[in-house]
């Protein structure tokens, strides 16, 4: 059956068609496939189906591409380190406090995750630190400086079953 969306993005507004979709749905399953053989599992020609993932990451559908480390296999030379999800609250909610909390966090590379939500906490992180002495540094250097951070209650991680960035997107209309 065929569909098709209409998106608005920042750039322009985009028609996405159900071939547009399994692209989507296909690169982030690997994005590291190649175009001649991602042409040939949705059916289509290769010029056809470079131009489409051009036109799709020209209107920011596809944010960037990036390969997925196996934490197992990398702990055997970097060690486990400690992953925790790390709950903040500030003591005002302003928008000038928020923006200003949520630009130093981000900008900090052992900041994987950071989500402002609502009810609850502010904001929600996820960090990775190498041991307990670095995440100590971490607290330090993103909580405890801040004068506006009201609690931390951090929850460590000890073991990942699952983690999928992968999206849903719609193959069918029901």
């Amino acid at each position: 059956m065929k569909f098709s969306f209409k998106i608005q993005t920042e750039m322009k507004s985009i028609e996405l068609d159900s071939i547009d979709l399994q692209l989507l749905d296909a690169l982030q399953r690997d994005a590291g496939i190649s175009n001649q053989t991602l042409a040939e599992r949705l059916r289509i020609s290769p010029p056809t189906c470079l131009r489409r993932v051009k036109r799709l990451h020209e209107a920011g559908l596809i944010e960037r591409q990036v390969a997925l480390l196996n934490p197992e296999r990398l702990a055997q030379t970097l060690g486990h380190g400690l992953t925790a999800i790390v709950e903040v609250t500030l003591d005002r909610q302003d928008a000038e406090l928020l923006q200003a909390f949520e630009a130093r966090v981000v900008a900090d590379e052992s900041v994987q995750q950071c989500y402002r939500v609502s009810p609850g906490p502010d904001f929600v992180l996820v960090v990775w630190a190498a041991d307990m002495p670095a995440y100590l540094a971490l607290t330090q250097r993103l909580f405890n400086s801040d004068a506006h951070v009201r609690n931390v209650k951090t929850f460590f991680s000890v073991k990942r079953g699952k983690f999928e960035p992968r999206l849903p997107v719609p193959l069918s209309r029901d």
